[in-house]
C-alpha cells in the first residue's frame, strides 16, 4: 500500500526499520482519515431527509474531527523523518471505503454509509494500533487517541438511528 514511502534519515532513538514501519502505518491511517473527510463532505452536501439540519451541522463537525486526526497523523510521520502523501490520487487508488452512487442520499443511508465507513476504519485503526505498539509509544498513543475519537463518532452516528 505504501510503495513509494520516503523516510528520510536522521532520528535521535529510532531505527530507520522501525521508523519505515510506522510511516507505512502512519501513512494507512493518513489515507483513511483523508478519505473519511472526502466522504463525510460528501454526505453533507447531498443529504435529504428527516432529520437533516441535525445531521447536515453533524457531519461538519466529523469532517473537522476527521482533518484535525489526519494532520496529527501527518505530522507525527514528519517527527519521524517520513514524508506523508495525502495527494487525491493517492487517497483515490488506496481507498478502502465502498464508493458512494452520486445524487441526493436519504438520511437513513447516510447513517448507514457513516457506520459502515467507521466500522471498517476502527477495524483497520485498531490493527495498526497494535503493530505501532511493537515500535514505539509516542505514535502508539496517536492511535489510541483516534480509535478513541472514531468510536465516540460512530456510537453518536448509531444513536441517531
Amino acid at each position: 500500500m505504501t510503495a513509494n514511502l520516503i523516510v528520510t534519515d536522521g532520528h535521535p532513538t529510532l531505527r530507520h526499520e522501525e521508523r519505515a514501519a510506522l510511516g507505512s502505518l502512519l501513512q494507512s491511517e493518513l489515507i483513511d482519515l483523508i478519505d473519511l473527510a472526502l466522504l463525510g463532505k460528501h454526505l453533507h452536501w447531498n443529504l435529504t431527509g428527516p432529520e437533516f439540519q441535525a445531521l447536515h451541522e453533524h457531519l461538519d463537525v466529523l469532517v473537522d474531527e476527521w482533518q484535525e486526526r489526519a494532520d496529527a497523523t501527518a505530522e507525527r510521520g514528519r517527527a519521524l523523518g517520513v514524508v506523508p502523501d495525502g495527494q487525491a490520487r493517492t487517497v483515490g487508488a488506496q481507498s478502502r471505503l465502498a464508493q458512494v452512487a452520486p445524487g441526493e442520499i436519504r438520511t437513513n443511508v447516510v447513517i448507514a454509509t457513516l457506520l459502515e465507513a467507521l466500522d471498517e476504519t476502527i477495524t483497520a485503526a485498531r490493527e495498526r494500533m497494535g503493530q505501532a505498539a511493537e515500535y514505539d509509544a509516542v505514535t502508539e498513543d496517536l492511535m489510541i487517541a483516534t480509535v478513541a475519537l472514531l468510536e465516540k463518532q460512530r456510537w453518536m452516528i448509531d444513536a441517531q438511528r
